[in-house]
């Protein structure tokens, strides 16, 4: 896993539980308590967690600080090849809710790319504003925005209005991002609310895919989504071969073949 996304996981992990100990980083995360100490001196520095005996408690930082625009940047490379492989399995015509995240902005861009290429039409809901800016006024794209409250920091958008509205559409794709994904938790997510609408977004469509770049290998979240099962693909990176993963990434891997879903290298 890259430092900047571990640094970025472990940051939620600590913020969602408010006070974290190092044995249960290291299990949630895959790595070891010296590894996490490391990133919670990096962390503590930069004013986003106080240090404590065995641990680590959140501290009051601004939304943004971990928020959409500080992880935009992120292995944007490879985010980028996981947007394209993900479009790429889009069939002209279909209908697909786009979930909330850093990733499926490529997904968008790159299927307003194949629109404008004449390889689509294809009819778009977002739960996200970025991810409705990259749609908007493109050609071949009918967008439909879900309505909600706009999380400061992050601008993906949730509540009840969202769900309410969720459950009104079917769709024929739901291209689903995550926190976390693990052999024994399954899909994970950071906030019971983001959990919630990807839930929604899971029993709306026909067939889901996971969009997820392999630093979410191994990783339990804290507010569990689904089972391994409940989604047919996951588009991924190829460090997620990489034989330097850790056990509970290859774990992850493992327990992804059993459930059968299709595991997509870009």
């Amino acid at each position: 896993m890259a430092v900047p996304d571990r640094l970025d996981v472990t940051l939620r992990l600590v913020r969602n539980a408010g006070r974290a100990s190092l044995a249960d980083l290291s299990a949630r995360l895959g790595v070891s308590e010296m590894t996490v100490r490391r990133d919670l001196d990096a962390l503590q520095a930069r004013g986003l967690v106080e240090r404590v005996r065995g641990g680590a408690v959140a501290v009051a930082a601004p939304e943004s600080a971990a928020g959409f625009a500080a992880r935009a940047g992120w292995q944007a490379g490879v985010k980028e090849r996981i947007g394209r492989a993900a479009a790429a399995r889009v069939t002209p015509g279909a209908t697909v809710l786009l979930d909330a995240g850093t990733t499926t902005v490529h997904v968008a861009r790159a299927l307003a790319a194949r629109a404008a290429a004449g390889e689509g039409p294809f009819t778009c809901a977002a739960v996200s504003l970025p991810v409705a800016d990259a749609l908007a006024d493109r050609p071949g794209i009918r967008l439909l925005v879900v309505g909600g409250e706009s999380r400061p920091g992050e601008r993906s958008l949730s509540g009840p209005l969202t769900a309410a509205v969720l459950r009104q559409l079917t769709v024929d794709l739901f291209v689903m991002s995550i926190g976390a994904v693990d052999a024994r938790a399954g899909w994970s997510e950071f906030t019971l609310e983001d959990a919630a609408v990807k839930q929604v977004g899971l029993q709306q469509a026909r067939a889901s895919l996971v969009v997820a770049d392999a630093s979410k290998l191994g990783v339990r979240a804290f507010a569990s989504v689904a089972p391994l099962s409940a989604v047919g693909r996951l588009v991924t990176d190829a460090g997620a071969r990489d034989p330097q993963l850790t056990p509970a990434a290859q774990d992850t891997l493992a327990a992804l073949d059993d459930a059968g879903v299709e595991v997509d290298l870009s």
